[in-house]
C-alpha cells in the first residue's frame, strides 16, 4: 500500500467560508461587493498563507498559518458583515497538496480541504437545531489517511468550545455593541472609539464589559498565547 502522506507535501490550516442564506439576499451584487471588501482586508493579515478568494457562489477559502489564526480571521471576516451578512466558518487542520499554485482560486486539495468543508456541515447542522442556532463556526482536523487525527483532536475541541461561546455572544449583540468588538480586537484605544461613537470613553469600557466583547477578546487572546507554547503549537497546527 502506498504511504498516503506522500501525496501531501503541505501542512496548515483550511478556510471555508459561506453566506447563510446568500439566496434570499435583496442585493446579491452588493452583498458579493461587501465580502469581496471584507475579504480583502483580512487578508493583509501576517498570518494568512493563501488569500481568502472568493470560489463559487458566495463561497471563499484559504489558507492560515495555525487554528487560533483561523478563528481569528473567521471572527474578523464576520465582523465587517454582522449584522446584516451572517457567515458561516469551517476550519480543517490537516495536510493538502497544491496542484496549480497559479490558479484563482489555488487548485489543491487533501484532508485539511475535507476537514474544512465537514465543518462547514457540522456548523450548519448544529445551527438547524434550536438549542444550537447560534452555531456558526466549527473546526475539524483530519490526519493523511482521512481519518481523524488524535494529536490534533483536544485543541480542535478546546477551539470548538470557544467558538460555541464566541457564536453565542455574536448573535445577542447589537448594532454598536458589534461595532465596539471589532474595535478592540484591531487595538484601537478607547478614547477614539468613543470619539467615533459619539459616547464617553467610560460608555465604551462599560458596553465593552457588558456585552461579552471583553471575555471574548481575553478568550481569543488565550489561544493565541497557547499557540506559542511549543507543545501546544504542534498540536494547533
Amino acid at each position: 500500500m502506498s504511504d498516503q502522506s506522500s501525496e501531501y507535501d503541505e501542512q496548515g490550516v483550511a478556510v471555508i467560508g459561506d453566506v447563510v442564506s446568500s439566496r434570499t439576499h435583496p442585493d446579491r451584487v452588493g452583498l458579493q461587493a461587501r465580502l469581496a471588501e471584507a475579504l480583502e482586508k483580512v487578508n493583509r493579515s501576517e498570518h494568512v498563507l493563501q488569500d481568502l478568494h472568493m470560489t463559487l457562489g458566495d463561497e471563499f477559502q484559504g489558507v492560515v498559518r495555525s487554528l487560533p489564526a483561523a478563528v481569528r480571521l473567521g471572527i474578523d471576516v464576520r465582523l465587517e458583515l454582522l449584522p446584516a451578512v451572517e457567515i458561516r466558518i469551517g476550519i480543517g487542520v490537516g495536510p493538502f497538496h497544491v496542484f496549480d499554485p497559479d490558479a484563482a482560486p489555488v487548485a489543491q486539495d487533501g484532508p485539511a480541504w475535507w476537514a474544512a468543508r465537514a465543518a462547514v456541515d457540522t456548523a450548519k447542522t448544529l445551527a438547524d437545531r434550536p438549542a444550537s442556532r447560534h452555531v456558526r463556526s466549527w473546526a475539524s482536523a483530519l490526519d493523511a489517511d482521512g481519518s481523524e487525527s488524535p494529536g490534533s483532536s483536544r485543541w480542535v475541541a478546546v477551539v470548538n468550545g470557544y467558538l460555541g461561546l464566541q457564536d453565542f455572544l455574536l448573535s445577542s449583540m447589537r448594532p454598536r455593541q458589534l461595532r465596539l468588538l471589532a474595535a478592540t480586537l484591531s487595538g484601537e484605544p478607547q478614547r477614539e472609539i468613543a470619539a467615533r461613537e459619539g459616547i464617553t470613553q467610560s460608555a465604551v469600557s462599560q458596553a465593552v464589559q457588558a456585552s461579552g466583547a471583553r471575555a471574548l477578546v481575553q478568550s481569543l487572546d488565550a489561544l493565541v498565547t497557547a499557540d506559542r507554547t511549543p507543545a501546544a503549537s504542534r498540536q494547533l497546527r
